[in-house]
């Protein structure tokens, strides 16, 4: 891509909108023109289930965010993560009998594995496709092992799908702002390349996000994303579940949970010496006895399921968890030592993101992590990732294997 051409982002949320402007100077480095965020509107787990609302959102926002950089758009990157996103992993062999591994080689692998992909279900449409390992006569290769000599070659992908209705949902609420969009980005992936360092990358880590109303998990080894999922929980649930449970409404649930210790050691700010609520959370409510382990157990009864659900995807070819992989969690600051109730389960090590520490400007405040993983992706593209799904041309910097994926 050329640089001082604006390039924009969006990123699509239940909470909010966010869009950022930037540019790729003559020194290739990225600079950042404006950003925006507005309240979001129409969109449930990041699918469009309001077309007018969600065109009115989207596109507040990104008029915010062209008056703010002085110019006018006419396409744009779309950030996001659905229930329905699928990872599938293919593993495909090739007889290379003595000779050598030629690009044709990995090529032919990729197609016969995305021909499989479409056969199975032609409601799925491919986000990502990433390549994380080559297995040339039983030794691994990270990287592609053009030239080698082999006898055998196996090709290790994920393909990362969602249906393709929701993709035309939300191609229609860009299209009734009269913008195109260029490609679509994993928030998974764009946060695992923003987040993580290299290391992480290369030798494994378990990138956690814990959202309003879901939670996403990435696997990422050999720079690639082996295996994701997400699931419609998230922390309103939480607050949900003490509304429905202690007949409280939505405003004072959300205070407990706010002041609520998520290592379950010290409460006493939140229950009075007799084990019972304070009398000063209830708000609009009248004061009545709802006891300590009422609450708590409402809480870890949810805080496990999320565990259990999470526990379950943690399994993917060839990742060990035994071998001290990173784990990464990031979500809500306002949950007090909610990492301490995951490292009980997962590992002493994990470490939680609170907030962009990148950029201290207010705009950033508001947490654009997701897109400056995606600024990385654009601009330098990712070595691993085969192909982006996209809307019209593709984007200009991607892998060798573009070329045989014009179509979706």
């Amino acid at each position: 891509m050329s640089s001082e051409n604006p390039i924009a982002i969006i990123e699509l949320g239940d909470i909010n909108i966010k869009c950022i402007i930037f540019k790729i100077n003559n020194n290739r480095n990225s600079e950042i023109l404006s950003t925006a965020t507005i309240n979001s509107e129409g969109i449930h787990n990041d699918i469009v289930v309001n077309l007018k609302k969600a065109s009115n959102a989207v596109r507040s926002c990104i008029s915010l965010a062209e008056k703010k950089a002085n110019i006018s758009l006419k396409k744009i990157n779309v950030i996001f993560e659905q229930p329905d996103f699928l990872c599938t992993k293919f593993s495909k062999n090739k007889k290379i009998n003595g000779s050598k591994i030629h690009k044709d080689d990995i090529e032919f692998l990729l197609k016969e594995a995305k021909k499989e992909l479409i056969l199975n279900d032609k409601n799925q449409s491919i986000i990502h496709i990433f390549n994380y390992n080559y297995i040339v006569d039983g030794k691994t290769f990270v990287e592609e092992p053009i030239g080698v000599y082999a006898n055998s070659l196996i090709h290790e992908m994920t393909f990362i799908t969602t249906q393709k209705n929701n993709l035309k949902n939300i191609k229609q609420t860009f299209i009734d702002c009269d913008i195109e969009i260029e490609r679509f980005i994993s928030r998974t992936f764009s946060l695992g390349v923003e987040l993580l360092n290299e290391k992480e990358l290369k030798f494994g880590s378990a990138l956690i996000d814990l959202e309003f109303e879901k939670i996403s998990l990435g696997l990422f080894k050999n720079l690639a994303l082996v295996h994701s999922a997400t699931f419609p929980i998230g922390i309103n649930h939480i607050t949900k579940d003490i509304s429905k449970v202690c007949s409280l409404n939505l405003k004072e649930s959300k205070n407990i949970i706010n002041n609520i210790d998520f290592s379950f050691r010290d409460n006493q700010n939140i229950f009075d010496e007799n084990n019972y609520l304070k009398n000063t959370y209830f708000i609009d409510s009248n004061f009545r006895k709802i006891s300590k382990d009422l609450i708590l157990n409402v809480i870890k009864a949810r805080l496990e399921e999320i565990i259990d659900k999470l526990n379950k995807q943690l399994i993917a070819p060839g990742f060990n968890l035994t071998s001290g992989i990173s784990y990464v969690l990031k979500g809500n600051s306002n949950l007090f030592n909610i990492e301490k109730y995951f490292i009980d389960f997962f590992s002493p090590n994990l470490k939680q993101i609170k907030k962009n520490n990148i950029k201290k400007d207010k705009d950033f405040e508001k947490n654009f992590d997701s897109c400056l993983g995606a600024i990385k992706i654009i601009k330098d593209g990712w070595e691993t990732e085969a192909i982006p799904e996209t809307s019209g041309k593709a984007t200009k910097k991607v892998g060798f294997f573009s070329k045989i994926f014009r179509s979706h």
